[in-house]
């Protein structure tokens, strides 16, 4: 299970929410079969989407991250519930690239820069909240900061990290926001750019042992900061064979038709989980009647 901590300062300037989403990346490899790269960024994106999700305010809000920037991994996109329970699909598991000149994971290079980071916000009204911005440098963790500079004018500073063993599995995942709460204190603004100087990557913090708790501490060191609340999320799909028949008949009668009369078992495979759901072609027949 992944780990979410939010922390406030003591004159509630300045709100910092800690993640430590290893087992959740660890589930998305295993469901997807990614790449390390493509553990990378997708394991990013689900890490800012838990953040993300577990900051909205009421049962029922939900949150999508899309991001394609022309890259050989498509289009990844995460979904989160307002508990951080995230669930993730990408075009292209398989897409890899060599090391960047740094020595590590090119994820820039795999996203692409060529495209768009959205943000749709699912808050239970008529229409939902739909924010776009041009993807700044594919890293995922700057494309994030820049959404909330430029669609909704909040101070963040968000740092995203994922650690990829040999074997492809996900040694350590993790991350943190922190955001100025208006009216901006501006001595907050001061201790925090000093924090984040002092901070390892969330790589390095979680395999030195730090916990969530500690990371959302010191990135509120000066400030008195004070832990608001903990809790469990996972990588869970809420897909099930109702939801199946629902997306089927959108395609409306004569589609369902032409697939009852193509194969006798359709498969329908879930982008987020590959669960397989499989439908006669009486049942297709049927759910076209119902139509």
């Amino acid at each position: 299970m992944g780990k979410i901590v939010r922390a406030l300062s003591a004159d509630g300037s300045a709100l910092c929410c800690a993640v430590d989403t290893t087992d959740i990346v660890n589930e998305l490899h295993r469901v997807h079969g990614t790449s390390a790269t493509a553990s990378a960024a997708a394991g990013r994106l689900s890490t800012a989407a838990v953040i993300m999700g577990a900051m909205m305010k009421n049962e029922g809000d939900r949150l999508t991250l899309r991001i394609n920037g022309g890259g050989s991994i498509g289009t990844v996109t995460a979904v989160s519930d307002y508990r951080g329970n995230v669930k993730c699909c990408l075009d292209n598991p398989y897409a890899d690239l060599p090391l960047n000149s740094i020595g590590k994971l090119d994820v820039g290079g795999i996203v692409g820069t060529d495209g768009y980071l959205a943000v749709i916000k699912d808050l239970g009204l008529k229409e939902p909240y739909i924010g776009q911005i041009p993807i700044v440098n594919g890293e995922i963790a700057l494309d994030i900061t820049q959404y909330y500079a430029v669609s909704e004018q909040i101070p963040t500073v968000c740092a995203l990290g994922v650690l990829v063993d040999t074997d492809l599995t996900i040694k350590r995942s993790g991350g943190y926001m922190i955001q100025l709460v208006p009216p901006v204190n501006e001595s907050a603004i001061d201790f925090i750019e000093e924090n984040i100087k002092d901070m390892q990557s969330v790589t390095s913090m979680l395999e030195q042992g730090l916990t969530p708790e500690e990371i959302a501490l010191k990135g509120l060191k000066g400030l008195d900061g004070e832990i608001l609340d903990s809790w469990e999320a996972v990588y869970y799909c809420d897909c099930s064979r109702e939801r199946t028949e629902r997306v089927l008949a959108a395609l409306g009668k004569k589609e369902l038709l032409k697939l009852a009369q193509e194969d006798p078992v359709t498969e329908v495979c879930c982008h987020f989980c590959d669960k397989k759901y499989t439908f006669t072609s009486d049942e297709l027949s049927e759910l076209a009647k119902n139509i």
